[in-house]
């Protein structure tokens, strides 16, 4: 079940679809978007609604716009999506983790949190991350050491940024690094929509022994806001096959090693 005030995936999903055409086409009347999204008009305009009491769009007559500037979408609305895409990229990160004595970095994200999933089975591992959420997922598995920095909560990712986070990664080696990302590109490298997020992220990065870019197809060739790190800090990408290969092609020749993860085979 879905706790209080928290989207189904379906819904989720829908609403995320929602917010895309308006970033991509601007004011949309809700006929429109319910004839995109194969829902009602009575559907849409409760999405809408709802989307536009959290900040994430501007109602009109009979419509909606994108809000001014740069919006992050809240954690309870990232969940759902893409979900099958980001386990199979979690696996395949999972394989690329050394067998023994290994500490590994998280940011937070949905696809981190999958990789964490998918490493249920080792008790040899050091989890370093500002995440709270994978920090305590981490614990309840049972993983060997769990180390969560201190910082600013960030509601809308429940990441703990800041100074302090950033002072806690220069404290400690990192084996390999995994790190989720609103946007990746071979121009503009690995970037989020927070500015204080990058920084935290980005000390990370630069304790890391190998860099592995966990995000699905969606993101890739997208620049946002905040930069994180350049395409050439980043060891392994690892993605879903509906990525630009154009653009996978030229992070290959930016000297990143890219792994794509196949869909599921319908018979």
């Amino acid at each position: 079940m879905n706790a209080p005030g928290t989207p189904s995936h379906k819904r989720s999903d829908r609403m995320v679809a929602l917010l895309a055409l308006l970033t991509e086409q601007g004011q949309l009347p809700l006929s429109y978007l319910a004839d995109q999204l194969g829902a009602s008009a009575a559907t849409i305009r409760r999405d809408v609604a709802l989307l536009a009491s959290q900040g994430l769009l501007e109602r009109t007559h009979g419509g909606a716009r994108p809000m001014k500037g740069n919006r992050e979408l809240p954690v309870r609305l990232r969940d759902g999506r893409n979900q099958d895409a980001k386990r199979r990229i979690a696996r395949t990160v999972a394989s690329l983790i050394p067998t023994g004595k290994h500490a590994i970095g998280l940011t937070g994200g949905t696809t981190t949190a999958e990789v964490l999933r998918a490493l249920r089975h080792r008790d040899d591992l050091t989890i370093i991350t500002n995440s709270l959420s994978i920090g305590l997922e981490a614990a309840e598995q049972g993983q060997a050491r769990v180390l969560i920095a201190g910082g600013v909560l960030r509601p809308s990712s429940l990441e703990l940024v800041g100074s302090l986070a950033e002072s806690t990664m220069k404290l400690v080696n990192v084996g390999t690094a995994v790190v989720g990302a609103d946007g990746v590109s071979a121009t503009g490298g690995l970037t989020t929509h927070d500015e204080i997020e990058a920084r935290t992220n980005l000390a990370m990065i630069e304790r890391a022994q190998r860099v592995v870019v966990a995000i699905d197809s969606t993101k890739i060739g997208h620049t946002t806001l905040a930069k994180v790190a350049d395409i050439k800090d980043i060891h392994v990408l690892v993605t879903d096959a509906g990525a630009p290969e154009a653009e996978l092609q030229r992070m290959r020749d930016a000297g990143v090693e890219v792994h794509v993860v196949e869909g599921p085979r319908h018979r």
